[in-house]
Parts: C-alpha cells; structure tokens; sequence
C-alpha cells in the first residue's frame, strides 16, 4: 500500500474536491458524501455528489455517479488505473461497482462503521472471494470528512425536534 507522502499532495487536492461536493450535498438536503474520479495521469475526470432524493433513484451514490461518468469518459465499462475518491467509507453497493469497474486505488475520508465495505464493517477490497482487488487509502482528511457527516445528521435532528 502507498502511504499518503509517497502520492505527495495529491490525495489532499483531490479530498478537499470531494469535500466541495459532499457540501453541495448538504446544501442540497442530500447525505454529504462527495466522490472524484482521477486518472492515471491525476486528472479528474469526474466529480459527484449523492443525489438519491434530486434524482429519486436510490443507486444516486456519489460513488456511482462518478462511475458512470467515468466510463461514458473513458468509453469503457472497465476503469482500470483509475483512483476513487470519496469523503466517507463506502458501502456495498458503492464497493461492488468500483469492483465491477476495475477502479485500481480507493481513498476514503472517515470510516463508515455502520455500512461501510472497505475495512469497518465489510472488507470487499480485499475478499479473496471475489476476481479484483482494490488498494485503499484511509483517513484522508478524515476530520473534516467526518464533521461535514456530524454536521449534517446534527441539523437535520435539530429541524425534526421543533
């Protein structure tokens, strides 16, 4: 696994991208999580936020709709040498596609101990089980990833209990 120092200041460039989504998410009334896709060459070649009530599709996963965008970008269904980026663990879902997309690298902000899919609750990164392996990177800027998340779920109870 590659630490963080040794992709230099890139993982924390691409962060605060996915964080700048994850906050249009909060604007939005959205669960904050925000998701880039870089190339093998560092550039990003899309950028997401969950959008599961805007669209009224429960698959609206930031981590979904950067794939997607990925590959009508790469006109591939495979995504290989590819890096995911995304503010919070993901689920199985999410997991599942960027397994199903080939995705080389996951960065993740905080840990999802509820569903997360890619060391808290499940590891589908590394399940032997299964035809593709993912490096991942965790606790990218995890404070403020994790406080975009508290900030939200806080607000939201704070508007159900007046």
């Amino acid at each position: 696994m590659l630490s963080t120092s040794a992709m230099g200041d890139d993982l924390y460039l691409w962060m605060e991208q996915a964080i700048r989504e994850a906050e249009k998410g909060f604007d939005e009334g959205e669960v904050p999580v925000g998701a880039v896709l870089v190339g093998a060459d560092s550039t990003i070649v899309a950028k997401a936020h969950n959008q599961p009530i805007t669209l009224k599709d429960p698959t609206a996963h930031a981590e979904i709709l950067v794939l997607r965008a990925g590959g009508a970008f790469f006109r591939n269904y495979r995504i290989s040498d590819a890096t995911l980026v995304v503010t919070i663990e993901p689920c199985p879902m999410c997991m599942g596609a960027a397994l199903q997309a080939r995705i080389s690298r996951l960065v993740f902000g905080a840990y999802d101990p509820k569903s997360g899919a890619a060391g808290s609750v499940y590891n589908l990164a590394i399940d032997e089980r299964l035809n593709h392996r993912i490096e991942v990177i965790p606790g990218v800027m995890e404070e403020e990833c994790r406080r975009l998340m508290q900030d939200f779920f806080r607000s939201r109870r704070e508007t159900t209990e007046v």
